[in-house]
């Protein structure tokens, strides 16, 4: 069980550890991980120190996980006397801070020394600034205790000339100052490869390596060029041997002579590389000069002068090889074959002889162990005052950090700023605070809609050219003017500007007012649509008859006017209205106007109640619509944004309409300002409420007309009374009696 007594409070719709003191920061590993808000997030697109978050690293793979930032808080606490210095966040540490374990007495008198090589020898304190310069300064120097040597690590210029070929030879190592230098095992192996390479090289000049002598290294080189197309050769003269039948195969079809014979050929034609050297014979010998491939008669005639003759001596025939005498060509240059297979140490072969002997030299390797001697002694130092640096750093940024992944303190508290919010977004008259970095378009395409968030991605460039992607949540205004191809500025947590230009939009409900007007809108925008697209269609039809027109009266033109006198052409007769229109016509005006009746009938049968129909006939409009982006509101929540970009929430972390208002600014005039709200180019406006008026009167009249008021007045001004018979709503008359039949 924990020993820590923790707080929680409810933000965000779900419970979050309270961190407020350094104790509760040292205790983060007692704490159920389930409890915590993130497990995992990326080290970089944070607005954050990323020195502070490269120290967290422990791992150094751009990321930061849970037990990452365990182990630092825990590491903190251990170096710390009063780990309560960790709540103040100060920007210097208090050496008296410091623990006085051996560990802490050696990072105290460390952080002692850095200030007296600045001048502060009386400073009881060393700030982040001071830590971080000392250990830039400190990695700079040729003994940096990192392990690495570079030639800048010795003044001997042998020693330093063997460094030079070593990282010349093979990949090095990056020193802490950003030189190239090399580890101790890149010296090992490359020692190993000059040893094995020199005595490679002098295996070489074993006799049976070199049967020709000088010229054993050319004469192999000609050999290697024809062996494989000589051994070939040989291996169809026994497939013709065993079997005649397979001579003509073996030589090549005339199609394939065919297939060659249209292109302009050369003597050493490539098309020819693939057939035989030599016509195929069972038992035949190799021609050295008459009846050889041209594409292969160089390399055969640089094997017959360079091998077969110098190889087989005299007794060779320097115009045709046979089998035999080949395979002792072979014999002869196996032991150089199997020397050259087992090359060893190739990476040094492009130092030259001289070199490699003096590289062989002992005291070369034993100067470079004591460059190493010497560089292992000061890793102490090095990890002491990486140490100050790294307390420093934590004094100053932990418990903020935690308050940013183990809770989300600071995202929550308005007047902070959650690493993740990289800047503030201006556009259509709002300011947008939850803005996210973008590196990752596909992950967010496919997370976004998870969001339930109104999200406006923007391409920001700055005015050095540096471009950045940025998502932003819109959770307070509406959506209407909200298009891609917008252009808004973007500052961000540094004040500097950037040009935003919106790319994606992806839409979601913003508030439960917005999505009340959503559908009259909606119909608004159909109804436009629907009236240009009607609009277009007429004006293009115009354009037809027109053109029409024209194209007749050019073709009349063209025929021949009518002979002078003549009588015009009788026009033609209207074509009559057809009756069956006439009859649909009368039908659909006739529906329309008893639907229409009948609905005014039934909105004015409500009587007192019609102010609760017109309620009612709002909410099955609007209802739907309002219901959803209430559901969906309550599912708003930060997960799948930050999830895109890397993070591991362990919480939905959601935001609520109120919330969400507070993170998007909308346009205000400031206190005190005076307003002129006489506007000459104002549009003149519409009588609205005289026409309102006369809407209203119209309907009571019609009501009182119809008697549907006559509950809600006194007898002498309901309509029966006034109209008496004449009142549609006057009680029908008694029917006449019947008169008697005449007797």
């Amino acid at each position: 069980m924990s020993g820590h007594r923790w707080k929680f409070v409810r933000v965000g719709g779900f419970d979050q550890v309270s961190l407020t003191t350094g104790a509760d920061l040292v205790a983060l590993g007692q704490l159920d991980l389930k409890l915590w808000v993130a497990l995992a997030c990326p080290t970089k697109g944070l607005e954050f120190d990323a020195r502070t978050l490269a120290l967290i690293d422990s791992d150094n793979d751009g990321r930061i996980h849970a037990q990452e930032l365990i182990d630092a808080a825990a590491w903190a606490g251990t170096m710390l006397a009063d780990v309560e210095v960790l709540a103040r966040g100060t920007d210097a540490l208090p050496l008296d801070a410091i623990a006085k374990t051996p560990e802490g007495t050696l990072l105290r008198d460390t952080a002692r020394a850095l200030l007296r090589s600045v001048g502060k020898s009386d400073a009881t304190a060393i700030t982040v600034a001071e830590s971080s310069a000392a250990v830039e300064a400190f990695a700079k120097q040729p003994f940096n205790g990192d392990g690495i040597l570079t030639p800048a690590s010795t003044d001997d210029a042998a020693l330093r000339e063997a460094i030079t070929d070593i990282l010349a030879c093979g990949p090095g190592a990056t020193d802490k100052s950003g030189q190239p230098g090399v580890d101790a095992a890149r010296v090992e192996a490359f020692f190993a490869d000059v040893a094995a390479y020199t005595a490679w090289v002098a295996a070489g000049t074993d006799a049976a390596v070199n049967p020709l002598g000088d010229a054993s290294e050319a004469a192999f080189s000609a050999y290697e060029a024809a062996r494989a197309k000589v051994d070939d050769y040989f291996a169809r003269c026994r497939v013709a041997g065993f079997d005649a039948r397979a001579v003509g195969a073996l030589n090549r079809s005339e199609t394939d002579y065919a297939a060659i014979a249209a292109a302009e050929l050369a003597p050493g034609t490539s098309e020819l590389t693939g057939f035989p050297l030599a016509q195929i014979a069972g038992g035949k010998a190799l021609p050295l000069v008459d009846g050889v491939n041209p594409a292969w008669a160089a390399r055969i005639e640089a094997l017959r002068t360079q091998v077969v003759g110098p190889v087989l001596g005299a007794a060779a025939s320097k115009t045709e090889l046979r089998e035999a005498d080949w395979q002792a060509i072979r014999a002869r240059f196996a032991p150089r074959e199997a020397w050259l297979a087992s090359k060893a140490g190739a990476s040094v072969a492009a130092l030259s002889a001289a070199r490699l002997a003096a590289l062989g030299k002992p005291a070369v390797r034993s100067g470079i162990d004591a460059l190493f001697a010497r560089e292992k002694e000061t890793e102490p130092l090095a990890t002491a005052i990486g140490c100050v640096e790294k307390l420093a750093h934590f004094v100053r940024d932990l418990l903020p950090f935690a308050r940013n992944f183990v809770s989300f303190e600071d995202f929550y508290d308005r007047t902070k700023r959650a690493a993740f919010q990289v800047g503030t977004l201006y556009l259509d008259t709002r300011a947008c605070s939850l803005c996210v970095r973008v590196d990752d378009d596909g992950r967010h395409a496919e997370m976004a809609p998870r969001a339930n968030t109104c999200l406006v991605y923007c391409q920001c460039t700055s005015g050095s050219g540096e471009t950045m992607s940025i998502a932003a949540a819109m959770t307070a205004g509406d959506v209407d003017n909200l298009i891609v191809g917008r252009n808004g500025l973007f500052y961000d947590r540094e004040g500097n500007g950037w040009d935003a230009t919106v790319t994606r939009i992806v839409d979601a409900p913003i508030s439960v007012r917005q999505a009340f007007w959503a559908p009259y809108k909606k119909g608004v925008r159909m109804l436009e649509e629907f009236v240009a697209k009607r609009a277009a269609e007429a004006e293009a039809a115009a354009d037809a008859k027109v053109s029409g027109a024209v194209d007749a009266t050019t073709t009349a033109a063209v025929a021949g006017a009518p002979a002078p006198g003549a009588a015009p052409a009788p026009a033609a007769p209207p074509k009559p209205l057809d009756v069956g229109v006439v009859a649909a016509l009368g039908v659909a005006v006739g529906g329309l106007t008893a639907a229409f009746g009948a609905l005014l009938s039934a909105f004015f049968g409500l009587g007192i109640w019609m102010p609760f129909g017109v309620l009612g006939l709002l909410l099955v409009i609007s209802g739907p619509s309002m219901a959803i982006a209430w559901m969906k509101l309550r599912r708003r929540n930060l997960g799948p944004l930050l999830d895109a970009n890397g993070w591991a929430l362990n919480a939905q972390a959601r935001v609520n309409v109120a919330f969400g208002e507070s993170l998007t600014q909308l346009a205000a005039l400031p206190p005190g300002a005076t307003r002129t709200v006489s506007d000459p180019f104002a549009d003149k406006r519409r009588p609205w409420g005289l026409y309102i008026t006369l809407l209203v009167v119209a309907a009571l009249a019609i009501g009182w007309y119809l008697g549907k008021l006559d509950g809600s007045l006194p007898p002498a001004a309901r309509s029966v009374t006034v109209l008496g018979s004449a009142a549609p709503a006057a009680p029908a008359s008694p029917a006449s009696p019947t008169a008697a039949p005449a007797p």
